[in-house]
Formats: structure tokens, C-alpha cells, sequence
């Protein structure tokens, strides 16, 4: 029934992207491919600004047919705006669904961009300014039809460690899923001991972030973290969002701008949705493992890329035993313009999977040939979850500044079964009938409504010829979550015993002020403080799941209602809130021939899980302080751009959550510390985009300086696309290819008991060849075919798979893909590119 909605939902998106393009008269124009124009040397050293307006000429193959200067800037940045506008390209006007010629104003706006401006583009360019393009016909008697290009706001830079990811051609690197984006970020390593429906267990400097606890998700700004699910408070499943509709990623190592919130401990990424280009394209893929997935896209001619619909269908046998998933996505987006100077968008999701797991293995089991590599100890393992979202934005200019305002609706449920020690946990009470163990499987539920808005002023001033700026803003969210864990009998769907029964209401408001101040010319400061406040009041359910000296329960009562005094209810309310400032600041130095130097100092936080929460609790947060320091590089050499960046980096946190295997999540510990080095180096030609990172972290307990278990000290990867026409053309159209490759090495992890994991070395592989609008794809994955262990632990348990059963820890292991072959078949109907 999920899967239907999901599908119904995509449709309905796509079909509310249509409705933009029926249009009557001239459709304007598209862009297909824009250049930027190059900022004049001379004019950036002196820091000038100006204003171009272009009248374009188009042509009926959507080419730049001519260019005239309607408004001049300035010779220099006029010959630079005409440069860049010969290089674009165009879907033609259109009038009654003819191709016509047409003319459109474009204007450029050259603004020199602060110091530090330079580290997050390859080139000073003069950008497209909002108000964009009011077609003209190239016939007196053709009606006119408005088009404006919108733009989106972005968080101003924070350093060295703030990366800003155009995936670009890198969409070209074999990815399964948007998880996989996080990747392009230094120090990012995945693992799923869960499966293909279960969300990704993600590590970054040095943080074990579980599924998410440790890292802010948002979704065009919409909050993605679950507060209070059982398996983990901050859950960031992002299964929901298709790869293919990601156009950037920004992920912020660290709390170091005010606009992070709940659970940027280790730092934020932030997924932007679009789609680059217009037409519908339909995609089928089969593979490995029974594996087909078929993939909807559309963008309605004459509409921006924010404007769009998609739909994704999946399904898998999955590698070895107990694997199976399928899913179904639809997302949608909408935008549109307000008055002269406003726009709104529009954002609906909906998702639904349904998996199984294989769960860990021991590893002497595995070696003694009594378990398969990629076999199981239990096919009841496995999960549920659905998501339905939908937010909206305004924007637009309130006397001078710049406002914005969004609010989101969220429904999330989830269900999570999963065995890590086997028969351990369940000993023979005095209260409890006699019997034998049960089996520890874990069966987590959850059940939570999420809304909520934010909004944000930005004015600027202008103090001895240098922009200042502040923003002032406010973040509001509040979760409904009723959470559950029981025992089930394994092998069973039957549960014995419950463990935790929350009804919990969580409410987190947060203010901020946000400065980007410019005292010398060379010096940029940013940052301000961010107050929260965290109100909970928690309702337990089963507030005592063990026996008191009263003894006036029946036998095998799960939630008690007696204790030392007497009779009591089985349920407890607890209710706590308290505030927290967080101070955040960043100093950027440059650039000096490509190079800018920066340091950052950031307090953040952690919403306590329900569970921990206590009446009159008087932290019911995780308080994390920061700090990092930074050079960047960035130059363009000929036609080849080339960034690098290198940070050292210390985070400290009060209460840290750690892994556990008996619940089979992370639950509460003491207090942490991670010292590291992160580096990044990218490099974007005319036929070739290359990235690679590699970090280093030491991470320990404050107490006793001990490793941390599970976070890796060291991780490297390397992405590479080679991309162009190739020599083969046909009927007078060359073949478009693209070789992608990504590269990763994880080297060996802490475990407990001074036991270290195995290094990883995997690589992966894809092709594609595009001739109009047919594409196909070949993708390899795990290309070596090495046989590796994707989890590692060592702890205690007791699967009956030995005959005598021992209290020793063990090693335990969830299996990787083995090698994987997936061919693809895209077709694309409108919004091809014209030869030329």
C-alpha cells in the first residue's frame, strides 16, 4: 500500500511540473549550458562592481546567434559578459510547439566577492542576476513571455572546512544511492550492517555518527534527523532521496556557523534538489542479485531546474542469504516568482521500503566452514519505514533585506528487527516463569510527526567601501514520537518482553545572529551565537521492567506496578528544559595569489535521547566545543581549475554515545576528544574532473586516553570522471562517453578489547556512451572482487553454533557486496541539446 502511495504521489508531482509549461504563445528559451564570465583582473584587483544587460539573440537550434550590449558596465566587463554569453547554449523558443528564433535580455552582475569568496569558486565570475531573461521575439507580433532565473541563499563560507560540492560530472563515479555524495567530503567513510533499506552507519572525523546522531541532515532545508527513534536518537535515513535529483552538496566538518543546529556535533551536510536539464527521461536498470530499478525524471520546458518531478521503483534478491529489499521514491519540487523581486518553491517527498537483513556473523564460525561468508543466523531480521514530507519557501526582499521563511510537515514510521549476540540476554528471573533462552532479537518501532519552520532577515551596509553584513533568524521544530523495544523469540515474530515504551513530545527552539563583517580588505570575519532551547516531556510507558521487594505482581509481568513502597502506576512522566548559547566564529584571511588562510571556533549540541531524560534534568543536551585551523588554494591554470584545502581540526564532547551491542545501538558514555588533519584536492577540465581527500584522527576517552572503538584513524578516497565526444559519430552526431572511477581505502579500526579490524581497499567502475537521446551505462562495483568485512566488532555472544558456548569475546563481521555488474538504458524525450 506504501509503495502505491509513493508511486501515486510521484505522478502527481510530475504532472504538477507539467502544468507549468502550457503556456500560451512564445515558451521562452531555456539553458541548457552557461559559462560564467570571468571577472576582469584589473577591475577585481580594484574590487569595481558593475551592471551588463545583454540583448541574446537565439536561434531555432538554440544557439547564441548575436549579442548586443544593451546596458554597459564598462568596456572590460562588457567584452567579458559577451565572451561567456557566445558559449551558452539554449532549448529554442518555441510557439505552438515550433521552434522559433527569439531575443532575451540577460544580465550580469559583477560583485566583488569577499577574501575568502575564492575558496569555494574555481573563477571569479560574473553571475546571471536574479531577474534573468525576458524572451523578445524576433517577430514584432509575438507575444512576450516572462521567465526569471532564481537563485537559492547560501550559508556564507566558514573556512577551510567548509566544503561546497557541485557534483558536476562527478555524478559520473559509479553511486547506488545519495548517501554515497557524502563521499566527495573529507573523512567520510560508509558501512550498513543493516542492508539496502537499513540507513548508513557513517563515520566522519572520527565520530562513530551511528545513523546520523552526530551529523545534521537537512533536505532543502528540511530537517531530516529523527529525534527519539529508539535505534538512536538523530536517525538520518536518507534512502528517500533520489541520487539523480541531487545538484549540490554542502557539508560543513564542525559547528562553526550559526545556522547549525541539532546534532551538528561532527558537522552538517546539506543535500540542494534539482534538475539540469528539461524533458522527460525514463531509465531502466538490472544487475547482480536479481537487482531492477526503473527511474522517472521530469522538467517541464521553460521552467528552472527547481522546477521538477521524479519517481524510483527498486527491488533486489540481495547478495547471500536474507537480503532482499524494495522501495519505492517520488519527490517533487515547484517554484515559481513573487512580485519584481520574490519567489516561493514548493518540496513533497514520499517513501516506503521494506528489507531484510543478514545481520553479523561470528568470524571462527565463518572460518570453521559451519557459516557461509554471506550467510545468516536468523531470516527474521529486517525493517519497514515510510516517509511523507512536504515543505515550502518564500523569499524576497523586504525594504532592503533579504528574508526568508519556510515551514515542513513530516510523517515518518520505522521498524527495525535485528540479533547481535544471539542467546545471551535473556537469564531466568525469579518473576518469570521457568524457561530456557529466547533469543535476544531486537525488534525497535517508532511512530513521529515532525513540523515546524524557519525564517531569516540579511541586510547589508556598506562602511569605507566595504559590504557588512548581518543576518537575524529564527529555527522552531517540534516531534510527536511514540517509541517501542521488545524481545522477540527468534526465529519468530513474537515478543516476550518489553524493554522501553516512550510517548515523548520534543520541542527545540533556536535563535540566532549571524555577522560577515570586512574591517581591511584582505580580512573577513564571520559568525555569531545561536541560543537553543530544548523542552521535552517524556511519558514511560513501562516505567519499571524489573521485580521490587514489594512482590505484588503476577508472574511474567512485563511493566511493574509495585516497587519498595506499594503499589504505582506502570507509567511515569518526566518533563525538563534548558537553554544553551553557542558561540561561533571564523576568521578568513586573503586571498594572496590563490591562497587564504582561516581559523573557526564553534560550540554546539546534542539533544539528549528520551530515554536518558529525567525530571528537572538540568542538561538534556551534549555540549561539543570545536575548533579548526586552514589554507585553501585555488587557481585556474589555462582551462584546468584547481582547489585544495588543508585543515587541522580538534573537537571536544561532554557526553559522547558509543556503540552497544546487547541493545543494538549506541547508547551513553563519558566524555571525548578527536584530533585530526583533513586534506582535499579537486581538479575540473574540459574532459576530465578529478577529486581526492584523505584524513587522519586520533580519537579517545578523557578518562583514560583510550582509543575509541570504531572510528577509523585513517581514510582516503579519489574520484575521477574522463567525459567528452568520442570519435564515432552518427548520422553526423559524435558520440558523448563518460569512464568514472572511484577509489576508496579505509585503513584498520580500534576495536574493543586492543583488537584492530582489517584495511579496505575498494574500487568501482562505470562507463556510459549518450547519442541523442538514448544512453547507456555499465557499472561495476567492488571491481577488484575482494571479499571484505564491511563491520567489524568483538564482543560476547552465543549463536548454538558451537557446541559449548563461551563467555570469551569474539569477532564479529557484517559481509560486503562481492563484485556487482549493473547495465543501464536511459531515454530522454525534449530538453536535448542541439548539435552544433
Amino acid at each position: 500500500m506504501r509503495l502505491r502511495f509513493a508511486l501515486a504521489l510521484a505522478l502527481a508531482a510530475c504532472l504538477l511540473a507539467g502544468s507549468a509549461a502550457a503556456q500560451g504563445g512564445v515558451v521562452a528559451p531555456v539553458v541548457v549550458h552557461h559559462h560564467e564570465a570571468v571577472y576582469p583582473p584589473a577591475a577585481l584587483a580594484a574590487r569595481q562592481d558593475a551592471n551588463v544587460v545583454l540583448v541574446v539573440t537565439v536561434d531555432e537550434r538554440g544557439h547564441v546567434a548575436g549579442v548586443d550590449v544593451a546596458e554597459s558596465g564598462g568596456k572590460p566587463f562588457d567584452d567579458a559578459a559577451v565572451a561567456a554569453m557566445r558559449l551558452w547554449t539554449f532549448e529554442p523558443a518555441t510557439r505552438g510547439g515550433r521552434p522559433v528564433a527569439a531575443r532575451i535580455r540577460v544580465p550580469f552582475h559583477f560583485a566583488p566577492p569577499p577574501p575568502d569568496d575564492a575558496v569555494l569558486a574555481p573563477a571569479i565570475a560574473g553571475r546571471v542576476a536574479a531577474p534573468a531573461a525576458t524572451p523578445e521575439p524576433a517577430a514584432p507580433e509575438a507575444e512576450v513571455a516572462e521567465v526569471r532565473v532564481l537563485g537559492r541563499s547560501h550559508v556564507p563560507s566558514r573556512g577551510a572546512g567548509d566544503y561546497d560540492v557541485p557534483v558536476g560530472k562527478l555524478a559520473g563515479v559509479p553511486r547506488m544511492d545519495s548517501a554515497s555524495l557524502l563521499r566527495l567530503a573529507p573523512g567520510v567513510l560508509l558501512t550498513n550492517e543493516g542492508g539496502v533499506g537499513h540507513p548508513y552507519q557513517i563515520f566522519l572525523r572520527g565520530f562513530d555518527a551511528r545513523e546520523g546522531q552526530d551529523i545534521e541532515f537537512t533536505l532543502d532545508g528540511m530537517p531530516v534527523n529523527e529525534v527519539g527513534n529508539p535505534h538512536g536518537n538523530g536517525v538520518a535515513d536518507t534512502h528517500f532521496v533520489i541520487p539523480e535529483l541531487v545538484t549540490r552538496l554542502r557539508v560543513i566538518e564542525g559547528p562553526f556557523a550559526p545556522q547549525q543546529g541539532n546534532f551538528a556535533v561532527a558537522g552538517s551536510a546539506l543535500y540542494e534538489l534539482g534538475l539540469d536539464r528539461p524533458g522527460l527521461s525514463i531509465q531502466g536498470r538490472v544487475g547482480s542479485f536479481g537487482t531492477k530499478r526503473l527511474l522517472l525524471l521530469y522538467r517541464p520546458a521553460g521552467q528552472g531546474e527547481r522546477t521538477f518531478g521524479g519517481a524510483e521503483l527498486f527491488s533486489t534478491d540481495g547478495f547471500g542469504e536474507n537480503r532482499a529489499a524494495e522501495r519505492a521514491t517520488a519527490m517533487g519540487g515547484y517554484e515559481g516568482t513573487l512580485g519584481e523581486t520574490g519567489s516561493f518553491r514548493v518540496v513533497a517527498t514520499s517513501y516506503a521500503t521494506h528489507y531484510s537483513q543478514a545481520g553479523v556473523l561470528r568470524r571462527d564460525d565463518v572460518d570453521a566452514g559451519r557459516k557461509d561468508f554471506y550467510g545468516t543466523y536468523d531470516t527474521t531480521q529486517g525493517g519497514d519505514s515510510s516517509r511523507h514530507t512536504v515543505a515550502g519557501t518564500v523569499q524576497g526582499k523586504v525594504g532592503g533585506a533579504r528574508a526568508s521563511q519556510s515551514v515542513f510537515l513530516g510523517f515518518r514510521d520505522f521498524r527495525l528487527r535485528q540479533n547481535f549476540t544471539g542467546f545471551l540476554e535473556d537469564p531466568q528471573r525469579t518473576w518469570q516463569s521457568v524457561h530456557g533462552q529466547r533469543g535476544d532479537l531486537v525488534d525497535q518501532r517508532s511512530e513521529q510527526i515532525t513540523f515546524g519552520g524557519r525564517g531569516s532577515a540579511r541586510d547589508s551596509l556598506t562602511i569605507a567601501g566595504r559590504e557588512q553584513s548581518l543576518e537575524l533568524a529564527y529555527f522552531a521544530r517540534y516531534d510527536r514520537v511514540t517509541g517501542v523495544q521488545q524481545r522477540d523469540r527468534v526465529g519468530t515474530n513474537v515478543p516476550y518482553r518489553t524493554e522501553l515504551d516512550l510517548e515523548s513530545g520534543l520541542a527545540n527552539l533556536g535563535v540566532y545572529a549571524d555577522a560577515s563583517l570586512h574591517p581591511l580588505p584582505f580580512v573577513t570575519l564571520r559568525g555569531g551565537v545561536r541560543g537553543d532551547l530544548f523542552h521535552y516531556r517524556v511519558t514511560d510507558r513501562c516505567a519499571l521492567t524489573s521485580q521490587s521487594s514489594f512482590g505484588g505482581d503476577p508472574v511474567d509481568t512485563e511493566c511493574f506496578r509495585s516497587d519498595r513502597l506499594g503499589y504505582r502506576s506502570a507509567d511515569q512522566t518526566a518533563a525538563t528544559s534548558a537553554t544553551l548559547l553557542q558561540p561561533r566564529a571564523t576568521v578568513l584571511l586573503g586571498s594572496w595569489a590563490g591562497m587564504s588562510l582561516s581559523a573557526s571556533y564553534g560550540k554546539g549540541a546534542r539533544s539528549l535521547d528520551p530515554q536518558y531524560v529525567n525530571q528537572d534534568l538540568k542538561t538534556p543536551f551534549a555540549e561539543v566545543d570545536a575548533m579548526e585551523a586552514g589554507v585553501a588554494y585555488v587557481r585556474r591554470f589555462s582551462r584546468v581549475d584547481v582547489q585544495a584545502k588543508s585543515v587541522f581540526f580538534r573537537t571536544e564532547v561532554d557526553k559522547d554515545l558509543f556503540f552497544n551491542q546487547t541493545e543494538g545501538r549506541n547508547t551513553l558514555a563519558d566524555g571525548t576528544t578527536r584530533t585530526g588533519w583533513a586534506g582535499n584536492a579537486r581538479a575540473t577540465g574540459a574532459f576530465f574532473d578529478v577529486a581526492a581527500n584523505l584524513t587522519f584522527v586520533r580519537a579517545v576517552f578523557d578518562d583514560t586516553r583510550l582509543v575509541i572503538p570504531y572510528a577509523p584513524s585513517t581514510v582516503a578516497r579519489v574520484d575521477g570522471v574522463l567525459f567528452g565526444e568520442l570519435p564515432i559519430a552518427i548520422r553526423g552526431r559524435a558520440l558523448e562517453g563518460s569512464l568514472g572511477s572511484g577509489l576508496s581505502y579505509v585503513g584498520p579500526r580500534p576495536l574493543p578489547l586492543d583488537e584492530r579490524s582489517d584495511a579496505n581497499v575498494l574500487l568501482d567502475l562505470g562507463a556510459s556512451v549518450k547519442w541523442r537521446q538514448v544512453a547507456v551505462g555499465l557499472v561495476t562495483t567492488n571491481l577488484l572482487g575482494r571479499r571484505y568485512r564491511l563491520g567489524e566488532y568483538n564482543y560476547t555472544s552465543d549463536f548454538r553454533s558451537q557446541p559449548y558456548p563461551t563467555q570469551v569475546a569474539a569477532r564479529h563481521f557484517t559481509a560486503g557486496e562481492p563484485r556487482a555488474v549493473y547495465a543501464s538504458l536511459t531515454l530522454t524525450f525534449g530538453g536535448e541539446e542541439k548539435p552544433r
